[in-house]
């Protein structure tokens, strides 16, 4: 017998035509409120920046972007922020970060655009002592934003160190406290300033700087070093400031030190911000 196909000769239906999609972020806010920044953030994403010792290392950034927003938009263009930034390629260069923050304002007719950008940036150091090597690492933050007229970079680096406490020292018999501390500086400069200048200052500044490798006979002459050098919280922005005010290249900075104190509940801090010029 043959088979019949019930549907062969029943008439084919036209498909719906799909429908443009809706454009929300662009349709209009009535509440009339201005937003400052809104964008991305926590992109992970590969860098290039630039290496006193080796000209250039890579390293991976948390990234944010951001713009601000009229009045009237309901929304920005969340996508878009992550095509500017693969518009560059693999690998993202200090030197272009003036081009990315163009092309943010251009696709999200934005007035204003920032970027940032944190990192870890890796030195080399050898033990004081018996020259072992060993990689420090160090919290870079690279901090950008441009408008019609003008464009800002700040540069900020957090930096590790040991501090003894010089109250300790003159009352006690035996020893004195002493504790690791971070200083963050950051810095705008009209020419170059390296990171690992930044760096040195902030450790010279200090009772001692910190290592990641040492072995004992290193221990010891850290342990000195520390004991021969004591510094106040205060004394530690104070020497800070004497060595940036000595760059000439440098306009801005601000220098924040706190010491995570071993016998108190609690931490020291302090800081000073001023225009270089």
């Amino acid at each position: 017998m043959e088979t019949i196909d019930q549907n062969q000769h029943q008439p084919k239906k036209d498909k719906p035509e799909s429908s443009a999609l809706v454009d929300t972020q662009n349709q209009r806010d009535e509440r009339c409120i201005p937003i400052d920044k809104v964008g991305v953030k926590g992109i992970r994403f590969p860098i290039q920046v630039r290496d006193k010792a080796r000209e250039h290392q890579e390293t991976i950034a948390t990234v944010g972007m951001c713009v601000d927003l009229p009045h009237d938009f309901k929304g920005t263009h969340m996508s878009r922020f992550v095509e500017v930034l693969h518009s560059h390629g693999n690998l993202v260069h200090v030197e272009n970060i003036p081009d990315i923050l163009q092309e943010m304002r251009v696709k999200l007719n934005a007035d204003t655009a920032h970027l940032e950008m944190a990192f870890p940036y890796f030195m080399e150091k050898a033990a004081p002592v018996t020259g072992k090597k060993s990689l420090m690492d160090y919290s870079v933050v690279f901090d950008a934003s441009a408008d019609n007229d003008s464009l800002d970079f700040v540069l900020q680096v957090k930096v590790p160190v040991t501090t003894l406490c010089p109250c300790s020292k003159a009352i006690s018999r035996y020893g004195a406290h002493n504790q690791r501390g971070e200083v963050t500086v950051a810095v705008r400069f009209d020419e170059i300033v390296w990171i690992e200048d930044l760096i040195e200052w902030v450790e010279a500044s200090a009772s001692s700087e910190l290592y990641a490798l040492l072995k004992r006979p290193d221990e010891k002459a850290v342990t000195e070093r520390a004991y021969e050098n004591p510094v106040f919280v205060e004394d530690l922005v104070r020497n800070v400031v004497l060595r940036l005010k000595g760059v000439p290249q440098i306009e801005w900075y601000r220098v924040e030190a706190e010491n995570f104190e071993s016998i108190h509940n609690h931490n020291a801090y302090a800081c000073i911000e001023s225009h270089a010029r």
